[in-house]
């Protein structure tokens, strides 16, 4: 699928979706379910929490 047909069937700019795949825009937790459901993957497979180190 492309980022074209994702974001029009999340309802988001091709844009949107770009910057989501090169970190530099988090979903919301809506628009994360959105995806997640469209793909027919568990949402933890797209979208995990990094944690830094101190």
């Amino acid at each position: 699928m492309s980022q074209t047909d994702l974001a029009e069937r999340v309802g988001v700019t091709r844009q949107t979706i770009y910057a989501i795949e090169k970190n530099k825009f988090t979903p919301s937790v809506v628009l994360a379910f959105k995806i997640a459901r469209t793909l027919k993957v568990d949402i933890n497979y797209l979208f995990t929490l990094e944690e830094k180190d101190d």
